[in-house]
């Protein structure tokens, strides 16, 4: 009745926050469940009909009064029952149409007394409470805080003391979980019976093009993974809640040529979702535009070069797909299948909790045959047991399953059905069969095992010894999961790691830099060659595996900053590259950039820019760009003199990826105005400016990115005219890549505050370019397309007839009010104030129903979203009833909360609007109403000399009110 309702039965939305089952066979086969189990619940467990709910459940009904009888008082519209609480209150109360009952007892009587119209009532119950527990047991008991669970919270905190109450209570808790469990794995079985596309076909379809994938301009995909390594044992990988929904499994597809994708496979087909959540653990499950029929379908419309490659790959493809489905081994597959299935079924009886001690569980099972799910608490502990063992195996010289092999191998090992329960022996705890581990071996390729006798050899051999190692792992694709996991399972990092910083006296005269300021270039013996070598090899081996997320925290916790921070003085090229790559791959995590600035490395990435080694110059611009989302960083490489080399860098277009890393490093430094100075006295933006043009996409993105910061002044924006960077700039709003369009609308929109550049703009059709990227699908083009438009509206010679000119272009700014972005919905508010100014176009907008949009708005918390709506609001006052209208659309109480924002910005925009909406006398009682006379007399104080003026406006029309009323009233 708790998780299976939020995650079981299938809801649609009606509007004001409120939802409704659908009507569907699934939804009518738990109701009718649900019933069964409450009807039975006064007979089967009378101590626990009594238990009293925290709250009460309530809902309309369309029950008479005179549908009750003995056991109540009844009146015309209300009812009572007689039994009450210990408070004298009755446990069921009937007021036409609203009922609240208060325990299972009443709710059984009740639906006794519906006879038929039972369906009725449980529906209507539900949907009023979407959360029962919480109202039965507390909000402890919650089922919709957690989507990671399949239980309710709080079941793990209930204990059975002296306490009758508590005992009870947690009696009634037990049975609502299991009421939970039969209903999910009913659903389960109904949605079973309505599957089209299978687990199967999908994991087929993974497989092969996980084969086809990987780095390089031939493969399909960079990348494609599930987001859950469990496989349960129906092949899905989606958890049971979302089974219901026919979702099998989530992947995460990195295609060649745009974001990652996260997409749900489901029996209806698959679709992109909301992808993951911020804190990485979840996926957001809402469907984000169509179904598709398969994954091949999908990734072609998504992505064109996937659609390219995979045109050259179809053949070779289908042919596998087809193999992969007509296998000569299914027969014997089916055969162990079944025989599995019947093993299982037995460990499942064998998992049955033991209610014979507990008078609770002798009551429910004769009337309640359901099974019992395993402690998520004792499977954990189980699984770390397992771990161990098989690590002392490993130890012993027994094959074994690393961790890491674990995770590639968990569908073989970690099956719900073998986890053994508190009533299972030690014995059986400490059996593992031996077939699981031979489908463990299957399950990895011979890479995993070659790689790990490599690193064994780095571990207890010579230098010769480790040199060959290190030289032979380079011959592996370190950048797969499988090798990164095989060295890090084994203990690889730390090696690795541990090899950089050898104790060798002679490895450091190399390292540590002897001889540089020597007049001469040293001249290592063959042992100090080697012992280099070792170090480079090693430095190498760590940048392929830094590209993993996990690997990148492995080499962090290990110590591997202060390390590489000390690498980097030497003076082997050789050696720095690696190290360099390694910072530049770990520096998009936020930890290593505090780390990195704290070990001074970014004085040493500066000091390489100057390198003659244009592989290392890219890995250090690479690194910087990395690095400068810090605004500490971007002071740190100026300080350092780190401006100059990149400016002049900027010349040497030869080598195309060192010069998408120098202007990526350009474009992030540029963020800081002091740097945009530097870049001003070298020359810079006029380099900029001629790149525009005959570059690749990356180096465009970043040139571009450059110019939106650097035209935030006056001085550069001239510069940008002078040089001819308008027109070149207008040309790339027509392109396709979302990236490239974020920054361009940027710079456009930067430039056409000068009005010598808006008429460059306008004569280019670039508004009109700028007003079609509104329809574009990408949130961020949206955003930054609208901001662009506000200062060519706001400095066109004529923009009000302008504006018009675009076929349907205020009604398509209008309904993007409609988005659930707030950063498009800041950005359309501050639009529509510069298109408002125009009087026509306001009376325009008012007819497409600006005003009931904007007032939707007005609860939010977002503090730029409330400073662009206030304004949008304040302008959109000056015509016709609109301020009647906010009104009436109750946008005028929200906004006076704006007042208790900490940004001046707010109070500014928001004083405005209610002066403007003052100007009604309805409004200004809900304003003193809300508090707004106390808050606006604090700001009539203010420095912000548009702040006091309409503060004060306010207050005088709100006190103009007032005296009125006074006034009419005397006389």
């Amino acid at each position: 009745m708790g998780v299976a309702l939020t995650r079981s039965a299938q809801w649609t939305a009606a509007g004001h926050g409120t939802a409704t089952l659908e009507v569907t066979p699934l939804n009518e086969a738990i109701l009718k469940e649900i019933i069964v189990f409450v009807e039975s619940f006064i007979y089967m467990y009378p101590r626990e009909a009594k238990f009293v709910f925290v709250e009460p459940l309530g809902w309309k009904t369309n029950l008479e009064p005179s549908a009750f009888g003995s056991g109540y008082v009844v009146s015309e519209n209300t009812v009572k029952s007689e039994e009450v609480d210990k408070n004298g209150e009755p446990l069921l109360f009937l007021s036409v149409p609203q009922i609240k009952v208060r325990n299972f007892g009443q709710l059984s009587r009740l639906l006794y007394i519906a006879k038929d119209r039972k369906l009725k009532e449980a529906q209507a119950c539900l949907e009023a409470n979407r959360d029962p527990v919480v109202k039965i047991l507390g909000s402890d008991y919650s089922t919709t805080k957690r989507e990671d669970s399949s239980t309710f919270n709080g079941l793990d905190k209930m204990t059975k003391g002296d306490d009758p109450e508590q005992e009870i209570k947690t009696n009634v808790a037990m049975l609502i979980q299991h009421l939970d469990m039969h209903l999910l794995n009913y659903s389960l079985k109904h949605i079973a019976l309505e599957i089209r596309l299978n687990p199967s076909a999908i994991k087929n379809d993974i497989d092969l093009l996980k084969r086809y994938s990987g780095k390089g301009e031939q493969t399909v995909l960079e990348s494609i993974e599930y987001t859950s390594d469990y496989e349960f044992s129906n092949g899905c990988r989606a958890p049971p809640w979302r089974q219901i929904y026919g979702e099998m499994c989530y992947v995460l597809v990195k295609p060649h040529d745009v974001e990652t994708l996260c997409i749900t496979c489901s029996t209806e087909g698959v679709f992109l979702n909301g992808g993951k959540t911020d804190d990485e653990r979840e996926i957001n499950y809402e469907r984000k535009g169509k179904i598709y029929k398969d994954l091949i379908t999908i990734l072609r419309e998504k992505s064109a070069t996937f659609s390219k490659n995979m045109a050259k790959q179809e053949n070779t493809f289908n042919e596998e797909q087809q193999k992969e489905k007509f296998q000569p081994d299914e027969a014997p597959k089916k055969e162990e299948a079944t025989t599995k299935a019947d093993s299982e079924k037995t460990t499942l009886q064998k998992n049955q909790i033991n209610f014979g001690r507990n008078p609770i569980g002798k009551r429910l099972e004769p009337s309640l045959n359901w099974k019992n799910t395993v402690d998520l608490k004792d499977r954990k502990s189980l699984g770390r047991d397992t771990q161990e063992e098989k690590h002392a195996r490993l130890e012993k010289g027994r094959p074994s399953v690393a961790p890491g092999r674990m995770q590639l191998a968990r569908k073989a090992t970690d099956k719900p059905e073998e986890i053994i329960s508190e009533s299972s022996s030690e014995s059986e705890e400490d059996e593992e069969p031996p077939d699981h581990r031979q489908e463990a071996n299957a399950d990895l390729p011979s890479e995993y095992w070659q790689i790990q006798k490599l690193v064994k050899y780095l571990k207890g051999g010579n230098q010769t010894a480790t040199v060959i190692a290190l030289c032979s792992m380079r011959d592996f694709n370190l950048a797969q999961e499988t090798c990164q996991l095989a060295i890090r399972d084994v203990g690889g990092l730390e090696v690795l790691i541990n090899l950089l910083d050898t104790d060798e006296v002679k490895c450091k005269v190399a390292l540590l830099d002897c001889g540089q300021n020597s007049s001469e270039p040293p001249q290592p013996s063959l042992y100090e060659t080697r012992d280099v070598e070792v170090a480079r090899c090693g430095a190498q081996a760590l940048w392929s595996c830094s590209k993993s997320y996990a690997n990148k925290e492995a080499i962090r916790k290990a110590g591997g900053i202060p390390l590489l921070a000390r690498l980097l003085k030497t003076s082997h090229e050789d050696m720095l590259i690696p190290v360099v790559g390694t910072l530049q791959e770990c520096a998009s995590e936020e930890n290593y950039r505090a780390a990195i600035k704290a070990e001074r490395i970014i004085e040493n990435l500066v000091k390489n820019l100057n390198s003659e080694n244009e592989q290392l110059q890219e890995h250090c611009a690479m690194a910087i760009y990395q690095c400068a989302e810090d605004e500490e960083t971007r002071d740190l490489v100026r300080l350092h003199g780190g401006l100059k080399p990149l400016a002049s860098l900027l010349s040497k277009t030869d080598n195309k990826e060192r010069l998408a890393a120098v202007t990526g490093a350009i474009w992030k430094c540029s963020i800081s105005k002091e740097n945009v100075t530097k870049f001003r006295e070298y020359k810079a933006i006029e380099t900029l400016v001629g790149l525009l043009t005959d570059q690749p996409e990356e180096v465009l993105v970043n040139v571009v990115g450059a110019l939106g910061e650097c035209c935030q002044e006056h001085e550069n924006r001239v510069l940008v005219r002078k040089c001819g960077g308008i027109q070149p700039l207008v040309n790339l709003l027509v392109g396709i890549n979302q990236s490239l369009l974020v920054n361009v609308t940027k710079a456009v929109g930067a430039c056409a505050v000068e009005p010598e550049n808006m008429m460059i703009i306008d004569r280019l059709d670039g508004v009109r370019l700028l007003w079609s990227l509104l329809k574009n699908p990408h949130p961020d083009v949206k955003a930054s397309a609208a901001w662009a438009l506000c200062p060519c509206i706001e400095n066109a010679k004529d923009a009000g007839e302008m504006v018009r000119s675009f076929v349907g272009g205020l009604e398509l700014v209008v309904n993007l009010l409609k988005s659930d972005n707030k950063e498009v919905l800041a950005s359309v508010c501050a639009a529509i104030t510069n298109i408002a100014k125009d009087q026509e176009n306001l009376a325009v907008i008012t007819d497409h129903g600006v005003v009931p949009l904007l007032s939707k708005l007005a609860n939010t918390n977002n503090d730029k979203l409330r400073r662009h709506l206030a304004e949008a609001i304040a302008r959109c006052c000056m015509w016709g009833r609109n301020r009647v209208a906010f009104g009436e659309h109750k946008a005028v109480a929200p906004l006076v909360r704006y007042l208790k924002s900490d940004d001046t910005n707010v109070h500014r925009a928001t004083a405005q609007a209610l002066y403007q909406l003052s100007e009604d006398a309805d409004n200004c009682i809900t304003m003193h109403e809300n508090g707004a006379v106390k808050l606006l007399l604090d700001m009539v104080g203010s420095p912000d000399q548009d702040l006091q003026e309409a503060a004060a406006g306010c207050i005088s029309n709100i006190r103009r009110l007032a005296l009125a009323t006074e006034k009419a009233r005397y006389t």
